[in-house]
């Protein structure tokens, strides 16, 4: 049995469908979700599902290594940031060396980097005058948005789409695609 934990920051969509996705699994779980808040509905998922939980606390992450310890103790082999909008520190991508996958909302190199996540991508491409947009799903490195990528899909735009319609297509592809790669990438190790 592999085992993920899942990084995240927000209500926790995604969260849920790779929970989902993986229950019943006789060779992938989900053992640990990881959240920066408090509050972020992904830490309600998890409970529902009974998966452990853990909060984690901007010093700590960056100025210590105790997430290792809490990750070594629920023996995670891959680590799926979905929605965790922090920087991985170097010391937990050379823990988890291309064990680290991430999901971001647009066709990368385009529209990433520190501060283009959510709304903020969804408006860029907008602003752009994109034809398409998509998800990028890639190996996590020190810097935002610039590790190798493991998988691309892309939705079609119009004139009429808004960055709320915009959204709400790159989500659906996020919640088809995001856990059919994290399984793909689990099979290849």
């Amino acid at each position: 049995m592999k085992n993920i934990a899942i990084f995240a920051s927000g209500g926790g969509s995604n969260a849920r469908k790779i929970i989902e996705h993986f229950e019943g699994s006789h060779h992938v779980q989900v053992v640990l979700v990881v959240s920066n808040k408090k509050d972020a509905g992904v830490l309600d998922i998890a409970r529902a599902h009974h998966i452990p939980t853990h909060l984690i606390h901007r010093a700590d992450f960056y100025d210590s290594k105790e997430i290792l310890s809490v990750l070594d103790k629920h023996k995670v082999d891959l680590i799926v940031l979905a929605g965790f909008l922090w920087l991985v520190p170097g010391y937990l991508i050379e823990a988890f060396p291309r064990k680290i996958v991430n999901i971001h909302p647009a066709l990368l190199p385009l529209f990433g980097g520190k501060g283009m996540y959510g709304a903020h991508v969804h408006a860029a491409v907008k602003a752009a005058g994109m034809k398409e947009s998509g998800i990028t799903i890639h190996y996590a490195n020190e810097q935002y948005d610039a590790g190798d990528i493991i998988f691309q899909t892309t939705c079609s735009l119009s004139e009429e789409d808004t960055p709320e319609t915009i959204a709400r297509k790159v989500l659906a592809l996020e919640h088809e695609y995001f856990p059919k790669v994290i399984e793909r990438v689990m099979n290849d190790e």
